[in-house]
């Protein structure tokens, strides 16, 4: 007889810890994530508890290192801080360990807001007020302080002036 595809019924289910195991070696998770992924998958909420205190003594699931990550998976796609800040919270860290996280990060964040600035609009500065405006809502929707958007728009402004 043909087994239709998706078709596992011959298939002994995981055990809790086997699947998390299994989400972890595809990628970084947090622990927030594998416990919602765990119980979507059925599993009883003391066997949840156990095989994710386990991962976290053998260190396959670590918040912290999932942070780190993050942190600079998103900062390398143009992301700012407080964008950041926001995506770990859902993660379930603590403001202390985002601040730490953050505090002690190499981003050069100005650095970062003008290379999406040049990467959206180009190389030519801002037109007139209205277009300049435009640009730093856009930085202010990634995520960047506003200071930094400030910068990040003058020094637009001021290569253009070197420039001429």
């Amino acid at each position: 007889m043909k087994r239709k595809q998706g078709d596992n019924t011959d298939k002994p289910r995981l055990s809790a810890y086997d699947k998390a195991l299994g989400l972890l070696a595809r990628r970084e998770q947090s622990r927030r994530e594998l416990r919602r992924k765990l119980d979507q998958g059925g599993y009883a909420s003391e066997e949840s508890d156990a095989a994710l205190a386990r991962l976290g003594e053998q260190r396959y699931q670590d918040d912290e290192r999932f942070a780190a990550m993050l942190l600079r998976n998103r900062a390398s796609q143009g992301y700012g801080p407080a964008r950041i800040r926001m995506e770990l919270k859902t993660h379930g860290l603590t403001d202390a360990a985002i601040r730490l996280l953050l505090d002690e990060s190499e981003v050069d964040w100005q650095a970062n807001a003008v290379a999406q600035l040049r990467r959206r609009f180009g190389g030519k500065p801002a037109a007139d007020r209205a277009e300049q405006g435009k640009r730093a809502q856009f930085l202010l929707r990634r995520g960047f302080a506003a200071a930094t958007v400030r910068y990040a728009t003058h020094a637009e402004v001021d290569e253009a002036d070197e420039e001429s």
